[in-house]
């Protein structure tokens, strides 16, 4: 069973083994369609394909540091950094 998908299409689920079913706050068994549940698509899932694709976090501010985006008290403090501990 797609346990995520069974959650946010029934939220009155509370609890779903995979061998027994799902179940509500009370115990009560919930029929689950599961041809619904196959065609889910998770609304969050392009996050973890960007977050996966992206630069690195530090490779991309130093490319904005580099290209003059930062306000000139930002680029100062970052200039300073690397003033104090040189590549190499």
């Amino acid at each position: 069973m797609k346990h995520e998908a069974i959650y946010a299409l029934y939220p009155n689920v509370v609890t779903v083994d995979d061998g027994a079913g799902a179940f509500d706050a009370n115990g009560n068994a919930v029929a689950i369609d599961q041809a619904a549940v196959a065609a889910w698509v998770d609304p969050n899932a392009y996050k973890a394909f960007r977050s996966a694709e992206y630069p690195a976090i530090g490779d991309q501010l130093d490319a904005l540091f580099h290209a003059g985006v930062f306000p000139a008290d930002m680029a100062a403090k970052i200039q300073a950094v690397k003033d104090k501990y040189p590549k190499g």
